[in-house]
């Protein structure tokens, strides 16, 4: 089995919500903060083919209300990987990428379903 990985910011609510959800249940998992490590555009470009912009780009946050009307139009016009790299803050998180599947946001009985516990 794959060791799932994790993406998302250590201080996000959901992120400690998945990790604390991973650590409870024993699972392994590799963590990565896109702070210090923001995704590449072929990580981008991957996960919006698998679970689309409307679920990856997170209209609720802090980012998206600050973002700039250029940034916001590029959004608008089908740009998103190069706003989501440039702003990885606009993501929703936790992203958790495992055995070639992609999943957005933290569901406990999501993840139940997914590891079988």
């Amino acid at each position: 089995m794959n060791v799932p990985t994790l993406h998302g910011i250590p201080n996000c609510d959901s992120v400690r919500k998945a990790r604390g959800w991973l650590e409870t249940h024993q699972i392994d998992y590799r963590f990565v903060d896109f702070k210090e490590t923001p995704p590449t555009m072929a990580a981008l470009n991957s996960w919006l083919e698998v679970v689309g912009a409307t679920l990856l780009v997170n209209r609720r946050s802090t980012t998206y209300r600050q973002l700039q009307v250029t940034d916001k139009n590029a959004l608008e016009k089908g740009d998103v990987a190069s706003v989501l790299a440039k702003h990885p803050t606009l993501i929703k998180r936790p992203i958790l990428e495992w055995e070639g599947d992609v999943s957005v946001g933290f569901s406990a009985a999501d993840y139940a379903d997914r590891f079988n516990t």
